[in-house]
């Protein structure tokens, strides 16, 4: 995928560019499902807690510290706003995932312990996990640098998908994505997608 930037809406919201690629994704795959306009959509973030919560965790905390937060439109809302929209909301839910929501979260697992269900249970979701931030191909064996990076076949799913930071560097994204062929079809087909994908 392309370089990284950072863009600003009209309200002086700064919207990340791993944000804007979500939001392309989340466009994409809704429009190459052909779903009804009425049609809940959800696009699953992972978010890092440990600068979310007071105090904050330590950087280098090895533990697990991430949550996996929701944002929901209709198809409708997916395709007729346009993709500044769809970063938007998926900003707004980032931003607000703050200490307060992380310990709630917690919370209710604690009160009610549960299995994250994954998967794609109604057709219209997506789950981003990993991210470009990981320095995946910094990592040399003795073989020099790796030629792609692959997570491996546990936890795959129609909507699943995998950042990493591209091979090619210049805040670059690689990314593994997991659709049904139909859909895959879809996106590979998709213009809005396909100008920002490089071969």
């Amino acid at each position: 995928m392309g370089k990284q930037s950072n863009d600003k809406t009209e309200s002086n919201v700064e919207i990340s560019s791993f944000q804007s690629l979500c939001a392309l994704l989340w466009r994409a795959v809704t429009r190459a499902r052909k779903l009804h306009v009425s049609k809940t959509t959800t696009f699953r973030m992972a978010v890092n807690c440990r600068h979310r919560l007071n105090p904050k965790l330590d950087p280098l905390y090895f533990g697990n510290a991430i949550q996996s937060i929701p944002t929901y439109a209709s198809a409708g809302e997916v395709l007729s706003k346009d993709l500044r929209w769809c970063a938007e909301q998926l900003n707004k839910n980032v931003n607000a995932h703050d200490d307060k929501t992380v310990r709630r979260f917690v919370a209710d697992w604690e009160s009610n312990p549960r299995v994250f269900p994954l998967g794609n249970f109604d057709g219209a979701s997506m789950t981003m996990g990993s991210s470009p931030r990981f320095p995946m191909y910094d990592n040399d064996f003795g073989w020099g640098r790796p030629l792609a990076v692959r997570s491996g076949n546990a936890n795959k799913f129609d909507g699943k998908i995998s950042a990493f930071p591209g091979r090619e560097g210049g805040g670059s994204v690689d990314l593994e994505v997991v659709l049904a062929p139909e859909t895959m079809a879809g996106i590979e087909s998709d213009y809005e997608f396909m100008q920002f994908v490089s071969s």
